[in-house]
């Protein structure tokens, strides 16, 4: 997804410069490859990225050349910026051509140029193509040991009223950790987590994993029953700590505030 929407930057650069020629007419800033391919540190691991390549064919030195930058991905950075913000803007917001154009705003700021409507509209169809070659994946090569599961609000939500996004983490026999699905719903349903886990399942997800781990209030444990039931159940120990945590400071501050 990165580096699409490098390529739709660069395209949109080389359109503002198509009324810049030569003395024979020809285009004075065209494409010219990429460079070498190097691993971006993003907010979801790292991504290889080759960088877009464009030539100045009129430029007599240095001072004079037209040059391509990146508002994405400048020259040498190694970690986009604010790139954690964008899957769960696009996640939470949809796909509206609207809603990609906020979201790029949040990479490149809200007056950043090459946010015309047909770009976005070409990285709308490009990623929603992805996002949806993902859901289709086939799942019956797949084993997995331990799966975690939990609701996650995150922080880039654009509405009062924040979703959840249910997810579920596997790891494989070999000790691999990897994202096994996602879905955005309430927590505590159990119809939401049912509907993921039977995607899962349609796709050839059929082996049950041997251990879940998620927070008791989950209504994953109820879907799991039903889908899985001889996968066995351990509680998260850090939202069990951090319940009890809760309880203790409850009682310790229930008593003062009944002697004030």
């Amino acid at each position: 997804m990165l580096e699409q929407a490098i390529e739709a930057e660069a395209d949109a650069f080389l359109a503002s410069m198509r009324d810049v020629k030569l003395p024979d007419g020809r285009e004075r800033v065209v494409r010219h490859g990429h460079g070498p391919e190097r691993a971006i540190q993003t907010g979801i691991g790292p991504v290889p990225v080759r960088r877009v390549k464009v030539r100045d064919r009129g430029a007599e030195n240095d001072a004079e050349r037209i040059r391509f930058t990146s508002g994405l991905l400048p020259r040498w950075a190694r970690r986009t910026r604010s790139l954690d913000a964008l899957l769960p803007i696009l996640s939470l917001r949809g796909f509206s051509t609207g809603d990609f154009q906020e979201a790029l705003g949040a990479l490149l700021g809200r007056d950043a140029p090459n946010l015309s409507p047909p770009v976005i509209g070409r990285l709308k169809e490009e990623w929603v193509a992805d996002y949806a070659r993902w859901q289709r994946r086939d799942r019956s090569a797949r084993r997995y040991v331990y799966v975690w599961a939990d609701g996650v609000y995150l922080q880039a939500r654009m509405e009062p009223s924040a979703d959840c996004m249910l997810v579920i983490i596997g790891a494989t026999p070999e000790g691999h950790k990897e994202l096994v699905g996602f879905q955005i719903g309430v927590r505590e349903s159990a119809q939401n987590w049912r509907e993921l886990l039977i995607d899962l399942q349609a796709r050839g997800l059929t082996t049950a994993p041997e251990l879940a781990v998620a927070d008791g209030a989950l209504g994953f444990w109820k879907a799991l029953e039903e889908v899985f039931p001889t996968t066995r159940h351990q509680r998260c120990w850090r939202h069990t700590i951090r319940t009890q945590s809760d309880n203790r400071l409850l009682r310790d501050i229930m008593p003062r505030r009944w002697r004030a």
